[in-house]
Protein backbone atom coordinates (compact mmCIF):
# COMPACT_ATOMS: atom_id res chain seq x y z
CA UNK A 1 0.00 0.00 0.00
CA UNK A 2 1.41 3.41 -0.95
CA UNK A 3 2.41 6.07 1.60
CA UNK A 4 -0.20 8.39 0.06
CA UNK A 5 -3.02 5.94 0.80
CA UNK A 6 -1.67 5.30 4.31
CA UNK A 7 -1.60 9.04 5.06
CA UNK A 8 -5.11 9.41 3.66
CA UNK A 9 -6.32 6.62 5.95
CA UNK A 10 -4.87 8.22 9.07
CA UNK A 11 -5.99 11.76 8.26
CA UNK A 12 -9.46 10.57 7.32
CA UNK A 13 -9.94 8.66 10.56
CA UNK A 14 -8.81 11.64 12.61
CA UNK A 15 -11.12 13.97 10.68
CA UNK A 16 -14.08 11.69 11.35
CA UNK A 17 -13.19 11.19 14.99
CA UNK A 18 -12.76 7.44 14.67
CA UNK A 19 -10.05 6.78 17.24
CA UNK A 20 -9.92 3.24 18.60
CA UNK A 21 -12.21 2.92 21.62
CA UNK A 22 -11.45 0.81 24.69
CA UNK A 23 -14.26 -1.57 25.55
CA UNK A 24 -14.81 -2.81 29.07
CA UNK A 25 -16.95 -5.71 27.86
CA UNK A 26 -15.66 -6.32 24.38
CA UNK A 27 -16.74 -9.47 22.54
CA UNK A 28 -14.34 -12.34 21.98
CA UNK A 29 -12.96 -11.19 18.61
CA UNK A 30 -12.47 -7.56 19.57
CA UNK A 31 -11.00 -8.49 22.95
CA UNK A 32 -8.56 -10.87 21.27
CA UNK A 33 -7.45 -8.18 18.80
CA UNK A 34 -7.01 -5.65 21.62
CA UNK A 35 -5.16 -8.04 23.95
CA UNK A 36 -2.78 -9.54 21.38
CA UNK A 37 -2.59 -6.46 19.12
CA UNK A 38 -2.90 -8.71 16.06
CA UNK A 39 -5.55 -8.76 13.34
CA UNK A 40 -5.75 -12.17 11.63
CA UNK A 41 -7.30 -11.93 8.17
CA UNK A 42 -8.17 -14.97 6.05
CA UNK A 43 -7.57 -14.85 2.29
CA UNK A 44 -7.30 -17.37 -0.53
CA UNK A 45 -4.26 -15.71 -2.10
CA UNK A 46 -5.38 -16.68 -5.61
CA UNK A 47 -8.09 -14.17 -6.59
CA UNK A 48 -6.32 -11.36 -8.46
CA UNK A 49 -6.64 -8.41 -8.27
CA UNK A 50 -8.27 -8.85 -4.85
CA UNK A 51 -5.77 -11.18 -3.19
CA UNK A 52 -2.72 -12.82 -4.77
CA UNK A 53 0.85 -13.91 -4.19
CA UNK A 54 3.47 -11.88 -6.02
CA UNK A 55 6.51 -13.11 -7.90
CA UNK A 56 8.67 -12.65 -4.78
CA UNK A 57 6.24 -14.58 -2.55
CA UNK A 58 4.57 -11.59 -0.86
CA UNK A 59 0.85 -10.87 -0.65
CA UNK A 60 -0.69 -8.10 -2.72
CA UNK A 61 -4.06 -6.95 -4.02
CA UNK A 62 -7.09 -4.80 -3.24
CA UNK A 63 -8.11 -6.90 -0.24
CA UNK A 64 -4.53 -6.99 1.03
CA UNK A 65 -4.35 -3.19 0.99
CA UNK A 66 -7.74 -2.94 2.67
CA UNK A 67 -6.62 -5.37 5.39
CA UNK A 68 -3.48 -3.26 5.92
CA UNK A 69 -5.66 -0.16 6.21
CA UNK A 70 -7.81 -1.80 8.91
CA UNK A 71 -4.73 -2.92 10.85
CA UNK A 72 -3.29 0.59 10.67
CA UNK A 73 -6.55 2.03 11.98
CA UNK A 74 -6.68 -0.48 14.84
CA UNK A 75 -2.96 0.08 15.59
CA UNK A 76 -2.26 -3.64 15.49
CA UNK A 77 -0.08 -6.03 13.49
CA UNK A 78 -1.63 -7.64 10.43
CA UNK A 79 -1.35 -11.40 9.99
CA UNK A 80 -2.69 -12.76 6.71
CA UNK A 81 -3.70 -16.42 6.86
CA UNK A 82 -3.67 -17.91 3.35
CA UNK A 83 -5.89 -20.95 2.85
CA UNK A 84 -8.16 -22.50 0.19
CA UNK A 85 -11.26 -20.39 -0.42
CA UNK A 86 -13.54 -23.23 0.62
CA UNK A 87 -11.95 -23.37 4.09
CA UNK A 88 -12.33 -19.69 4.99
CA UNK A 89 -15.85 -19.84 6.47
CA UNK A 90 -14.97 -22.75 8.75
CA UNK A 91 -11.77 -21.02 9.85
CA UNK A 92 -13.78 -17.94 10.89
CA UNK A 93 -16.38 -20.01 12.74
CA UNK A 94 -13.59 -21.81 14.65
CA UNK A 95 -11.87 -18.50 15.55
CA UNK A 96 -8.75 -19.36 13.56
CA UNK A 97 -9.08 -15.93 11.91
CA UNK A 98 -10.79 -12.67 12.90
CA UNK A 99 -12.30 -11.86 9.50
CA UNK A 100 -12.49 -12.95 5.88
CA UNK A 101 -11.33 -10.44 3.29
CA UNK A 102 -11.17 -12.45 0.08
CA UNK A 103 -13.57 -11.23 -2.62
CA UNK A 104 -16.40 -12.85 -0.64
CA UNK A 105 -19.89 -12.35 -2.07
CA UNK A 106 -22.69 -11.51 0.37
CA UNK A 107 -25.38 -14.20 0.12
CA UNK A 108 -28.35 -15.18 2.30
CA UNK A 109 -26.79 -18.60 2.96
CA UNK A 110 -23.49 -17.14 4.14
CA UNK A 111 -25.29 -14.53 6.23
CA UNK A 112 -26.78 -17.39 8.22
CA UNK A 113 -23.23 -18.23 9.32
CA UNK A 114 -21.49 -14.85 9.58
CA UNK A 115 -22.11 -11.11 9.67
CA UNK A 116 -21.07 -9.02 6.65
CA UNK A 117 -19.56 -5.53 6.80
CA UNK A 118 -20.12 -3.65 3.58
CA UNK A 119 -20.44 -4.10 0.70
CA UNK A 120 -17.21 -2.38 -0.26
CA UNK A 121 -17.43 -3.42 -3.92
CA UNK A 122 -19.89 -4.75 -6.51
CA UNK A 123 -18.99 -7.66 -8.75
CA UNK A 124 -20.81 -10.36 -10.71
CA UNK A 125 -20.65 -13.81 -12.28
CA UNK A 126 -19.38 -14.10 -15.83
CA UNK A 127 -17.99 -16.70 -18.23
CA UNK A 128 -14.42 -17.22 -19.45
CA UNK A 129 -14.16 -19.31 -22.59
CA UNK A 130 -12.19 -20.01 -25.72
CA UNK A 131 -15.40 -20.36 -27.73
CA UNK A 132 -16.50 -17.37 -29.79
CA UNK A 133 -20.12 -18.56 -29.65
CA UNK A 134 -20.17 -18.99 -25.86
CA UNK A 135 -18.41 -15.66 -25.46
CA UNK A 136 -21.40 -13.95 -27.09
CA UNK A 137 -24.01 -15.62 -24.85
CA UNK A 138 -26.51 -13.30 -23.19
CA UNK A 139 -28.20 -15.65 -20.73
CA UNK A 140 -27.35 -18.62 -18.55
CA UNK A 141 -29.81 -20.81 -20.47
CA UNK A 142 -27.26 -20.99 -23.27
CA UNK A 143 -24.89 -22.87 -20.94
CA UNK A 144 -27.48 -25.32 -19.63
CA UNK A 145 -26.99 -28.22 -22.01
CA UNK A 146 -25.56 -31.70 -21.93
CA UNK A 147 -22.05 -32.23 -23.17
CA UNK A 148 -20.88 -28.83 -21.93
CA UNK A 149 -18.09 -28.90 -19.32
CA UNK A 150 -18.12 -25.93 -16.93
CA UNK A 151 -15.37 -25.15 -14.41
CA UNK A 152 -16.00 -23.37 -11.10
CA UNK A 153 -14.07 -22.88 -7.86
CA UNK A 154 -15.38 -25.28 -5.22
CA UNK A 155 -17.62 -23.84 -2.47
CA UNK A 156 -17.91 -20.53 -4.32
CA UNK A 157 -21.02 -18.67 -5.44
CA UNK A 158 -20.08 -19.61 -9.01
CA UNK A 159 -20.12 -23.28 -8.00
CA UNK A 160 -23.65 -22.90 -6.62
CA UNK A 161 -24.68 -20.84 -9.65
CA UNK A 162 -23.79 -23.66 -12.05
CA UNK A 163 -25.56 -26.26 -9.91
CA UNK A 164 -28.75 -24.20 -9.77
CA UNK A 165 -28.84 -22.70 -13.25
CA UNK A 166 -27.07 -25.18 -15.51
CA UNK A 167 -27.87 -28.64 -14.11
CA UNK A 168 -27.67 -30.23 -17.57
CA UNK A 169 -24.01 -29.23 -17.97
CA UNK A 170 -21.13 -31.12 -16.34
CA UNK A 171 -19.68 -29.20 -13.40
CA UNK A 172 -15.94 -29.61 -12.76
CA UNK A 173 -14.89 -28.13 -9.40
CA UNK A 174 -11.40 -26.66 -9.13
CA UNK A 175 -9.45 -25.41 -6.06
CA UNK A 176 -8.54 -22.02 -7.56
CA UNK A 177 -9.09 -19.66 -10.48
CA UNK A 178 -5.52 -20.27 -11.68
CA UNK A 179 -6.15 -24.00 -11.91
CA UNK A 180 -9.38 -23.39 -13.79
CA UNK A 181 -7.74 -21.06 -16.31
CA UNK A 182 -4.93 -23.57 -16.88
CA UNK A 183 -7.47 -26.35 -17.55
CA UNK A 184 -9.44 -24.09 -19.88
CA UNK A 185 -6.34 -23.18 -21.89
CA UNK A 186 -5.43 -26.89 -22.05
CA UNK A 187 -8.83 -27.63 -23.59
CA UNK A 188 -10.11 -29.67 -20.65
CA UNK A 189 -13.37 -27.71 -20.39
CA UNK A 190 -15.60 -25.49 -22.49
CA UNK A 191 -15.84 -22.53 -20.12
CA UNK A 192 -15.18 -21.36 -16.59
CA UNK A 193 -17.89 -19.69 -14.55
CA UNK A 194 -16.05 -17.11 -12.49
CA UNK A 195 -16.09 -13.67 -10.98
CA UNK A 196 -16.20 -10.95 -13.63
CA UNK A 197 -12.83 -9.51 -12.58
CA UNK A 198 -11.14 -12.91 -12.85
CA UNK A 199 -12.44 -13.36 -16.39
CA UNK A 200 -11.20 -9.96 -17.53
CA UNK A 201 -7.80 -10.47 -15.89
CA UNK A 202 -7.34 -13.86 -17.52
CA UNK A 203 -7.79 -12.30 -20.95
CA UNK A 204 -5.16 -9.67 -20.03
CA UNK A 205 -2.67 -12.17 -18.61
CA UNK A 206 -2.95 -14.62 -21.50
CA UNK A 207 -3.52 -12.49 -24.61
CA UNK A 208 -2.40 -15.27 -26.97
CA UNK A 209 -4.62 -18.01 -25.48
CA UNK A 210 -7.72 -17.02 -27.43
CA UNK A 211 -9.79 -16.44 -24.29
CA UNK A 212 -12.85 -14.23 -24.25
CA UNK A 213 -15.49 -13.18 -21.73
CA UNK A 214 -18.99 -11.74 -21.69
CA UNK A 215 -19.47 -8.02 -22.27
CA UNK A 216 -21.89 -7.92 -19.30
CA UNK A 217 -21.92 -10.20 -16.21
CA UNK A 218 -24.78 -12.64 -15.69
CA UNK A 219 -25.39 -11.42 -12.13
CA UNK A 220 -24.57 -8.52 -9.83
CA UNK A 221 -23.00 -9.45 -6.49
CA UNK A 222 -22.09 -7.31 -3.46
CA UNK A 223 -18.69 -8.07 -1.91
CA UNK A 224 -18.23 -7.74 1.86
CA UNK A 225 -16.03 -8.46 4.87
CA UNK A 226 -17.15 -11.48 6.91
CA UNK A 227 -16.85 -11.33 10.71
CA UNK A 228 -18.27 -13.39 13.57
CA UNK A 229 -21.98 -13.08 14.27
CA UNK A 230 -21.20 -13.22 17.99
CA UNK A 231 -19.29 -9.94 18.33
CA UNK A 232 -21.42 -6.89 17.52
CA UNK A 233 -18.77 -4.50 18.83
CA UNK A 234 -16.09 -5.80 16.48
CA UNK A 235 -18.59 -5.58 13.61
CA UNK A 236 -19.34 -1.97 14.57
CA UNK A 237 -15.64 -1.07 14.68
CA UNK A 238 -14.89 -2.53 11.25
CA UNK A 239 -18.06 -0.98 9.83
CA UNK A 240 -17.05 2.47 11.09
CA UNK A 241 -13.63 2.19 9.48
CA UNK A 242 -15.06 0.99 6.18
CA UNK A 243 -17.50 3.90 6.09
CA UNK A 244 -14.62 6.27 6.79
CA UNK A 245 -12.58 4.83 3.92
CA UNK A 246 -15.50 5.35 1.54
CA UNK A 247 -16.06 8.95 2.65
CA UNK A 248 -12.38 9.93 2.59
CA UNK A 249 -11.64 8.40 -0.82
CA UNK A 250 -9.48 5.47 0.32
CA UNK A 251 -11.65 2.86 -1.42
CA UNK A 252 -11.71 4.97 -4.59
CA UNK A 253 -7.91 5.09 -4.65
CA UNK A 254 -7.70 1.34 -4.13
CA UNK A 255 -10.15 0.70 -6.98
CA UNK A 256 -8.08 2.91 -9.29
CA UNK A 257 -4.86 1.20 -8.24
CA UNK A 258 -6.07 -2.37 -8.83
CA UNK A 259 -8.74 -2.05 -11.54
CA UNK A 260 -7.65 0.85 -13.73
CA UNK A 261 -3.85 0.51 -13.63
CA UNK A 262 -2.73 -2.93 -14.80
CA UNK A 263 1.00 -2.44 -14.17
CA UNK A 264 0.77 -4.77 -11.15
CA UNK A 265 0.26 -7.72 -13.51
CA UNK A 266 4.02 -7.73 -14.11
CA UNK A 267 4.49 -8.64 -10.43
CA UNK A 268 2.57 -11.92 -10.79
CA UNK A 269 4.49 -15.21 -11.07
Amino acid sequence: MSKTIARLILSGLVALGLAIPTYATAGDTLQRVIDFKVLRVGMSGNQPPMTMISRDGGMMGFDVDLAKALAIAMKVTLEIEVMPFGELMEALEKDKIDMILSNLSITPERTEQVSFVGPYMMSGISILTGSTALGKASSVEEFNRKGLKLLAVSNSTQDSFVTSNAPEATLIEVPSYDKGVAMLIAGQADAMVADMTQCVLATLRYPDAGLTTLSKPLTVEPIGIAVSKDDAQFFNLVDNYLRAYEKTGVLTQLRQKWFEDNTWIASLP
